[in-house]
């Protein structure tokens, strides 16, 4: 059993299917081509167990982050990356994931949100809903 994200004409994740396995023909052809004419999308395999560029049991990361939908796969990193939760986040391109100007607050006591307007982190309990 393998996953494959199935992408639309700008490489943005439409859909994640759990398929036959990667080694296996479907027809004579990969799953990867077969998968994709069927929905006439492009269609890239994707790992269960790859999070920010680490596999989550210790074997080799594949394709930066397990896919989902509306994630983006660029290709010339041959990875998924999550779409950006602000704009002043930065894409770090060792763990394909989106980093803060600021890092989270060390105290894991208490919930914090990222407030967008002052560039900060904020604890939950004074977080205004306006943000």
């Amino acid at each position: 059993m393998a996953h494959y994200a199935l992408l639309n004409e700008l490489n943005i994740v439409t859909e994640v299917i759990t398929g036959v396995d990667e080694n296996e023909l479907i027809e004579g052809v990969s799953p990867e081509v077969w998968y994709g004419n069927l929905r006439e999308q492009k269609c890239v395999r994707t790992s269960y167990n790859t999070m920010k560029n680490q596999h989550t049991s210790g074997g080799t990361p594949f394709r930066g982050n397990y896919a989902a939908k509306g994630y983006f796969y660029d290709a010339q990193f041959d990875a998924f990356i999550p779409p950006q939760p602000f704009p002043s986040w930065k894409l770090d391109y060792p763990t394909f994931s989106w980093v803060p100007p600021v890092p989270y607050p060390g105290d894991m006591e208490e919930p914090y949100l990222w407030s967008e307007t002052n560039k900060e982190w904020v604890l939950v309990s004074s977080f205004k809903t306006t943000e």
